[in-house]
């Protein structure tokens, strides 16, 4: 992560909010990008005053709303031959067994799949063109598409950009400190959102067991 933000220091801002634009965006369409990585390396920027932290959000959530209306509107002419195709081409990210635990979520949780999607690792991937294929209708995509971008995006800029301004302020005498508080805030970050996403999946997994015991009884 620390090379992604150097690499991003160095482009003009302008060039910079687009590419967060652009990377969340495609990642939302369900090729898998670090658009993670790209947001928090661009928000602990924006706490050094290399870029502005409203345009980052702004670019993140354009990115993650407009991404997850194409990824929803090619899953939805696809249908799942396209999710098929995907994961043999990605099957790390994308695979038979990361399809099943997402549809899983789909059928549990409805459209909030979509919402906190935004916040798990897999399904900030596959909620657009999985929602298409599932022919869930495209209203309710879209108010949980936005609600969860926005939040998603705004959140975790500010959060970022918070603590490391902190940071900056309260150890301007020992720079290197504040620049590792910083690193390690946006490390907490990513482990706190990859931890919510096993948690999910370990919360499935038993009941994928119940059932099969359930039909052995039958």
């Amino acid at each position: 992560m620390v090379d992604v933000q150097h690499w991003l220091s160095a482009l003009p801002p302008g060039v910079l909010y687009l590419i967060v634009a652009g990377v969340i965006g495609v990642e939302s369409m369900g090729i898998p990008l670090p658009g993670e990585i790209v947001l928090v390396s661009s928000a602990l920027l924006a706490a050094t005053g290399v870029v502005e932290p409203e345009w980052v959000a702004t670019a993140a959530a354009a990115g993650a709303i407009i991404g997850d209306s194409v990824g929803y509107a090619v899953g939805r002419r696809g249908g799942r031959p396209l999710l098929q195709r995907l994961g043999r081409r990605f099957p790390k990210h994308l695979g038979p067994a990361q399809l099943a635990r997402a549809e899983q979520s789909f059928a549990r949780h409805g459209v909030w799949a979509v919402f906190f999607g935004r916040f798990v690792a897999l399904l900030r991937i596959l909620a657009g063109p999985l929602a298409g294929a599932l022919h869930v209708p495209y209203r309710r995509f879209l108010l949980a598409n936005a609600a969860g971008g926005l939040v998603w995006a705004f959140g975790t800029t500010y959060l970022l950009f918070s603590v490391g301004r902190a940071a900056e302020h309260w150890l301007k005498d020992i720079s290197w400190a504040g620049l590792a508080l910083a690193v390690l805030a946006g490390l907490a970050s990513t482990w706190w959102l990859r931890r919510r996403a096993r948690h999910l999946e370990s919360a499935e997994v038993p009941d994928e067991a119940d059932e099969r015991v359930h039909a052995g009884d039958r």
